[in-house]
């Protein structure tokens, strides 16, 4: 009872400060606010404003913002509508306000799906690794081991893609843009932390990337949230050299805290023919795939 009182509370506390970053986000004239012309003493929207445009009373967009109460549904609709959130964000918002279905709780031991694993295992042309809460890496094949890194010789509890984006300068130097995959990751980070906000794991996660990387300490305090979609990422490998790919993820359906990311290139493309150069240099180095393992 102790226990789901405080992450309700961690929630509550994440959803006030959610609703701030976003109000400071935003101008009068973006909402549609007549000018004044009066200088203004806070950055963005004010609190009477957003009160205003959500047809309630400014005391109680104030309880939101300070973690002391809870808004309905429609409250939370109409917040999210003046404020002018994307389809991340809205769900983000609700996830916050504990007003989601079907929100899944369990943070025990998480192992690899079966028929994702065998789907792994089946992928012998494409880069292909599992991953699951906080990024961590569960499963991979060889051609995401020569594509990334070799994850065999990364110590399990750092096996985590987050993490190895920060803190591995070959990971780092792999992206293209990676100050744009850095956002993303920290945004889709932020979304699971709605979800799980008192995950030990996670919170040291976060607190390590905090300290060591000022960027990660930046992003992650902007409050931005992503879910994981389709993408194309530009990669500037080794061996291959720059590469344009696309990244896509497939969601385990008996863990949807559990997800397949795959890198491919259209067939007959550039980028198709580096990938065979790619599968056949990770034949000659003899990279390993994993093994079912348990995080």
């Amino acid at each position: 009872m102790l226990g789901s009182m405080t992450s309700r509370n961690v929630n509550l506390n994440e959803l006030g400060e959610f609703l701030k970053k976003r109000r400071a986000q935003l101008s009068p004239r973006t909402v549609g606010l007549p000018a004044t012309g009066r200088p203004r003493r806070v950055e963005g929207l004010r609190r009477e404003e957003v009160a205003q445009l959500a047809s309630i009373s400014t005391d109680y967009y104030t309880r939101l913002e300070q973690g002391r109460m809870q808004a309905s549904a429609p409250v939370l609709d109409t917040i999210a509508r003046v404020l002018h959130l994307d389809d991340d964000e809205r769900g983000y918002l609700f996830q916050l306000a504990g007003r989601t279905t079907g929100r899944t709780r369990r943070r025990g031991v998480q192992k690899v799906q079966p028929p994702l694993q065998r789907v792994l295992e089946d992928l012998t042309t494409v880069p292909a690794m599992i991953q699951g809460r906080r990024g961590d890496i569960l499963a991979w094949n060889a051609l995401a081991a020569a594509l990334v890194t070799d994850f065999s010789r990364v110590p399990e509890k750092h096996r985590n893609y987050p993490r190895l984006l920060f803190v591995d300068p070959a990971v780092r130097r792999l992206y293209a843009d990676w100050q744009t995959a850095a956002q993303v990751t920290v945004a889709q980070l932020r979304m699971e932390a709605a979800k799980y906000p008192e995950d030990p794991r996670l919170i040291a996660l976060v607190g390590e990337l905090s300290m060591r990387d000022q960027q990660f300490a930046q992003w992650w305090g902007d409050h931005r949230v992503a879910a994981r979609t389709v993408g194309t990422k530009t990669l500037l490998h080794p061996v291959m050299g720059e590469v344009t790919l696309d990244c896509d993820t497939l969601t385990a359906s008996t863990d949807p805290d559990q997800y397949m990311t795959v890198w491919t290139a259209a067939p007959g493309s550039p980028a198709h023919d580096q990938l065979r150069i790619l599968a056949s240099w990770a034949a000659d180095q003899n990279l390993p795939a994993s093994s079912e393992w348990e995080a």
